[in-house]
């Protein structure tokens, strides 16, 4: 029975990938914490990561329009960005709390680092399998 790697590394690919796209996110709302207006956004990491699981096949776009390419969805942009509701109202209507900011990226980049950890750990144990030891 052929081992796929889609099969071996399970969910840590993609988690690692949603983590990624999840830090630029946050860090995009640090690095905008003074600019007026700006409305803080963030990723529903745990309802993409649900969803990735429970589709079967890819999504499939619609096509309106002859002038609209044909092709699958790519997963990693399927979830649109949420706005942060903040816990306190800025003056210029910026929505950015940075420590609160800052706390999401230190968990993220946790996160990050522990599918990484999996991911090595499945790496180094295929490796094994196929030397045999």
């Amino acid at each position: 029975m052929a081992i796929t790697f889609d099969k071996a590394l399970g969910i840590h690919d993609d988690a690692m990938l949603l983590r990624a796209r999840r830090a630029e996110v946050l860090s995009n709302n640090i690095a905008n914490a003074d600019t007026p207006n700006y409305k803080a956004r963030d990723l529903d990491f745990k309802a993409v990561l649900e969803g990735q699981m429970q589709l079967e096949k890819p999504l499939e776009m619609s096509r309106t329009d002859n002038a609209h390419q044909y092709g699958i969805a790519d997963p990693d942009y399927a979830a649109e960005l949420m706005f942060r509701i903040p816990h306190q109202a800025s003056v210029d209507g910026n929505t950015v709390e940075v420590q609160e900011e800052m706390a999401r990226y230190t968990k993220n980049a946790m996160d990050y680092q522990a599918s990484f950890n999996f991911l090595d750990r499945k790496f180094k144990g295929l490796s094994s399998a196929i030397k045999g030891e």
